[in-house]
């Protein structure tokens, strides 16, 4: 990790940050689209509200 410079928030997926975005899809075997979609739904950027919206729209 770096000891200098500005800290990384693992908690939240930034969108300008395509690679944030698809790695959370992959991860929640998703379309990016749709992790964009949770994002607008949601109104957060928090990587749980996130998760927690997409697997509750799967049931």
């Amino acid at each position: 990790m770096a000891k200098k410079g500005s800290k990384v928030e693992r908690r939240e997926v930034n969108s300008s940050q395509p690679y944030e975005v698809k790695y959370l899809a992959e991860k929640l075997g998703v379309s990016s689209q749709a992790i964009t979609g949770a994002k607008r739904a949601t109104g957060s950027n928090d990587r749980a509200e996130i998760e927690k919206y997409i697997k509750n729209k799967k049931k």
